[in-house]
């Protein structure tokens, strides 16, 4: 029988080192004798202090009483003094302190989960009221961000290796135990597992496990050059609304709690094109908004070509950010968010933290020469004339969405490429944007299943005219940025290009230190457009650094508490 879920022990599995690591730390720092506080940790059997905690009959506090008023019976039985500072709550503020999550072991189930395999963690917890809650907050929080099920003992009254946990468990996730893999540091949990009829790994060293998940699996877990971080499910976020003024509304999914970061995304996409970004930033300690831009998906879609210009879309983001309560954030965009964010930085800088763009080069305008003339000298921007008369474009885009989206939204790779190359010069005289294309593309790499369908959905709600009349707006942008030609971006700004984008070519980006006095590059050679989708990790890894590394937040001064 075919396996297809995976149990994760928490403590000392995907979490380390386990408490034992700790209490013996604990022992050693206060010179009591060796398993000193397990005994007293487990002394009564059924009715101990470690059992009647992890079957929740008591709190972590009430443990640390026990413990205590249960070590101070033992040292006097074994002629020991205990130290004045002595405190069993010790050992749990150090594990939350000095342990970490085994990031190979967590990756892996990743992967397991996008090869169709069930993920749970199954541990023996207890329920923290502690002083130090939120450390287990934060990691239960993760865990389920990244897991199809969190089991822990505490919430059932029943404990490993009791077998009614692991029927429980199998119940859950509907499965049966010549389907299952438990992986547990303890052998006794592991016994009515094996009895039971599952696969079972004992971890001693991660590197072992893997080979041994690798082989119970079948899915490679070893080598993985750019495994794919993990992605949000629209169904699994939480979306919010913001009116902005009278037939005007923003949607946006938000997640994670800590200083504020917004993405901004660009065309023919949505909020969606940044599922991989989200998790790994709230993971990183960061609240996350992803806006679906106006004109996109839920987002209203006003019918005037004005309501698109870089002024109307910034001004709506700050009334948008005023109605949300967020007196300053990062901005972070990819393609016409891009444009969004550097036009925030020049003319709100106060409600903007710091600024990231992904492809997107910040240029300021020439006032000598016409935005149009400019346009028109460069080859690659032909489509965008294409896109000018309101309609031309929207019924070929809309005729097939799926086509449409199969079409634009491909990765470089080789192994991803349509018969023909994508070409952007001429497009008028071809007449149409994907004409020569084939009728029934196949789905691309980087955007297909239940992600593609709901991009179909998004655009058949919205269409194509929203997201066309950005780019009628010209001739208001540029005049717009005229008014702030000699301003320079001072905030912390980043900017990633991507060798293989034929658009928004690197080499447009270069000088951009001129304008932006404090601004970061980061290069990521081998992507094209998409640089959310197609080079996830590699992206995750650039921002999560660069905003891990911008200076701390400001407290919020005194006029804010009126």
């Amino acid at each position: 029988m075919a396996r297809r879920a995976v149990l994760f022990d928490l403590g000392g599995v995907l979490f380390g080192p386990s408490l034992q690591h700790f209490l013996g730390s604990c022992e050693r720092d206060c010179a009591l004798p060796r398993n000193f506080l397990r005994k007293v940790m487990f002394a009564g059997g059924s009715d101990s202090p470690y059992a009647k905690v992890m079957r929740g009959q008591i709190t972590l506090s009430q443990l640390f009483s026990e413990m205590e008023e249960g070590c101070r019976q033992h040292a006097t039985t074994c002629g020991i003094t205990l130290p004045d500072t002595f405190s069993v709550a010790r050992a749990f503020e150090e594990m939350a302190a000095k342990g970490t999550v085994n990031a190979p072991l967590l990756q892996a189930a990743r992967v397991l989960r996008r090869n169709g395999f069930k993920t749970c963690v199954l541990t023996n917890n207890w329920v923290d009221d502690s002083a130090g809650r939120l450390f287990t907050a934060t990691l239960m929080n993760l865990l389920h961000r990244h897991f199809d099920l969190v089991i822990e003992s505490c919430r059932l009254g029943m404990q490993k290796p009791d077998p009614e946990i692991y029927t429980y468990a199998l119940d859950a996730l509907q499965v049966k135990p010549q389907e299952v893999i438990l992986l547990d540091d303890i052998g006794e949990n592991l016994k009515p597992a094996q009895e039971m009829g599952m696969a079972t790994v004992l971890v001693r060293d991660t590197e072992t496990v893997l080979k041994e998940l690798e082989e119970l699996s079948g899915v490679q877990l070893l080598n993985q050059q750019e495994p794919l971080p993990t992605a949000c499910d629209p169904s699994n976020v939480t979306h919010g609304y913001v009116p902005i003024r009278h037939g005007v509304q923003l949607h946006f999914v938000e997640m994670g709690q800590g200083p504020v970061v917004c993405l901004c995304h660009g065309f023919p996409e949505s909020w969606l094109s940044w599922r991989f970004q989200i998790p790994a930033l709230v993971d990183a300690g960061f609240r996350v908004i992803a806006l679906e831009m106006k004109g996109y998906g839920e987002s209203t879609a006003p019918l005037d070509i004005k309501e698109y210009s870089q002024e109307q879309i910034c001004k709506d983001l700050v009334v948008f950010l005023d109605k949300l309560g967020i007196p300053q954030t990062v901005l972070v965009g990819h393609d016409w968010g891009g444009a969004v964010v550097w036009n925030m930085a020049l003319f709100y800088p106060e409600r903007v933290r710091a600024v990231a763009s992904l492809n997107t080069p910040y240029r300021p305008p020439d006032p000598f020469v016409d935005i149009v003339e400019k346009m028109k000298s460069i080859p690659t921007f032909d489509y965008q004339f294409y896109f000018q008369e309101p309609g031309v474009a929207e019924a070929e885009l809309e005729r097939d969405i799926g086509r449409t989206l199969k079409v634009l939204i491909r990765s470089t790779r080789r192994e991803d490429r349509l018969p023909i190359t994508f070409d952007f010069h001429r497009v008028q005289e071809r007449g149409g944007l994907l004409v020569g294309f084939p009728e029934n593309p196949p789905a691309s790499q980087i955007l297909h299943g239940p992600e593609l369908q709901y991009y179909i959905q998004c655009f058949q709600k919205s269409g194509f005219s929203g997201p066309l009349n950005w780019y009628r707006n010209m001739g208001p942008n540029w005049r717009w940025a005229l008014s702030a030609k000699d301003r320079k971006i001072t905030m912390p700004a980043l900017m990633v290009t991507a060798g293989k984008d034929v658009v928004l070519h690197p080499s447009m980006s270069k000088g951009m230190e001129e304008w932006i006095p404090q601004l970061h590059r980061e290069h990521i050679e081998e992507c094209g457009h998409w640089t959310q989708m197609e080079r996830p990790t590699v992206l995750n890894r650039i921002l999560v650094e660069w905003l891990e590394g911008l200076p701390q937040d400001s407290p919020l001064p005194p006029v804010s508490r009126l």
